[in-house]
């Protein structure tokens, strides 16, 4: 087993490249095809977590934080992510983050605490824009239906839940090959008119390097004519925060006292509370002051989040309620998560859940 086999795994359901650009994720430290002796899973990276790996003999750290946000122009030591750093090396342990990409992804963090809260018909809070491409290609009549079945295996014309869509109209496509061609239709320096299927297709951006190989692979042509565009399309499947409903109504302070047990929170800061039962309920888990405008054009009755600041209380405007009930509570349950996505890949492989806390707040 490889490190690549386990974070193939991973970005099967949070493709990097749909992280926020900010970011920072992938395989922050180590080497791909390094071969794996067991993997720790973790929320974030600490000294203590790296001493937990080499008593469990792991070799990978997964991580939702990642431990090396900004540059580092310097390895002495003098930080916690420095020493962090310094000490995987040493150790020969690799470390894996992948945050705002398992943020965005519809079985990620906020469908995690969806599953917690018990919410049904969730949906994306925020779906993410620019995520969808259109793929337009043009194929031999008598070869078209092997180029779609190619590009469908491949995952494009996806539109929500609906599978294989494609539009297809018939041409003339026209081509004459120079004296390096090799035509499988048709003879070099001559013209030739090939009457031809126009196949356009759409895929979520991640999948266009197995879906161009598909096209490549499936299409008769020496060269393949094609192009493809980015869409303004939203896609619903991608995207922060998530929105849902509970079973059956409940009131503000039950159900606020129900949010702190089950996220075990030390406790809840909270906007006015507006003496109207909940039933709506939007989630973003970390820091979501971001999505206050969001929760409420989704008729939320309240706004699960963290770190939300002072004035921004005042946004809720009487409209919902803004519960924070801090970050690490927001989180916590991710590497539950993880730890389950992998152990049903890799079920005779040794995945651990890391039984340290690494919230650095306290109360008193």
């Amino acid at each position: 087993m490889k490190i690549k086999d386990i974070t193939n795994c991973i970005e099967e359901i949070a493709p990097l490249n749909y992280a926020e650009e900010f970011d920072n994720v992938g395989l922050l430290i180590g080497d791909y095809n390094t071969n794996v002796t067991g993997v720790l899973v973790t929320l974030d990276t600490l000294e203590t977590i790296i001493d937990e790996a080499i008593e469990k003999n792991c070799n990978l750290i997964v991580s939702f934080h990642p431990i090396i946000f900004s540059g580092l122009k310097k390895l002495n030591g003098k930080n916690y992510v420095e020493k962090v750093v310094l000490k995987a090396i040493k150790n020969d342990i690799a470390i894996y983050a992948m945050h705002t990409a398992l943020d965005n992804s519809i079985v990620g963090v906020n469908a995690k605490i969806c599953e917690v809260l018990g919410l049904k018909n969730t949906k994306i809070l925020i779906p993410q824009k620019n995520t969808i491409k259109k793929l337009t290609t043009y194929a031999p009549i008598n070869s078209a239906e092997k180029v779609r079945i190619a590009l469908f295996n491949a995952g494009a014309g996806m539109i929500g839940n609906y599978e294989n869509c494609s539009f297809n109209t018939q041409g003339i496509g026209t081509y004459k090959g120079n004296e390096n061609s090799n035509p499988v239709i048709g003879e070099k320096g001559k013209l030739h008119a090939e009457n031809e299927t126009f196949i356009s297709v759409i895929f979520e951006k991640h999948k266009e390097k197995s879906i161009l190989k598909a096209l490549f692979e499936a299409h008769i042509y020496e060269e393949v004519a094609y192009d493809i565009v980015s869409l303004e399309n939203i896609n619903q499947e991608i995207g922060l925060g998530m929105v849902g409903e509970l079973e059956s109504e409940m009131n503000e302070i039950a159900f606020l006292k129900l949010v702190q047990k089950t996220m075990n929170s030390k406790g809840i800061r909270h906007s006015k509370l507006l003496d109207k039962p909940i039933k709506k309920v939007a989630v973003l888990g970390g820091s979501g002051s971001f999505a206050i405008e969001n929760a409420k054009n989704s008729g939320a009755d309240i706004y699960i989040t963290s770190d939300i600041k002072y004035h921004e209380f005042y946004k809720a405007e009487g409209k919902l309620i803004i519960a924070d009930i801090g970050h690490y509570e927001s989180e916590q349950f991710t590497k539950n998560l993880l730890v389950d996505i992998l152990t049903k890949k890799f079920p005779n492989f040794a995945i651990i859940l890391s039984e340290k806390n690494t919230n650095p707040i306290y109360y008193l």
